[in-house]
């Protein structure tokens, strides 16, 4: 477990680096998940174990994560009060912009098969 997330940081640290040097809009995790996901097709058999083990052990406890969230609109109700409409029209559109996205990408991979 402890080799599984110290792939798992380090490959975020990376990301990190990577986002801050190059100055790149996009956050470190979001670069260090893609740099994991690289690593792992280029090994090109399935992943370890541990590793396995560990990122469902962190998926598990996924929803520790959405406190600070709850938080953060405890302390701004105020202003979500007061902007709700179009926090919601962005909320809906942005939903609704991911759906189909990912409803397009769907039909392009699954028609290359």
């Amino acid at each position: 477990m402890i080799g599984a997330l110290t792939t798992l940081l380090s490959c975020q640290l990376a990301g990190e680096v990577l986002a801050r040097a190059l100055h790149l809009p996009v956050p470190g995790p979001v670069i260090g998940m893609a740099l994991l996901f690289t690593g792992l097709l280029l090994r090109g058999r399935e992943a370890p174990p541990a590793l396995h083990a560990t990122a469902d052990a962190l998926l598990g406890n996924l929803g520790l994560l959405f406190v600070p969230a709850g938080v953060g609109v405890m302390l701004y109700l105020p202003v979500l009060a007061r902007d709700w409409a179009p926090l919601s029209l962005s909320v809906l559109a942005g939903t609704l912009a991911a759906i189909a996205f990912t409803g397009r990408l769907a039909q392009r991979l699954l028609r290359g098969r």
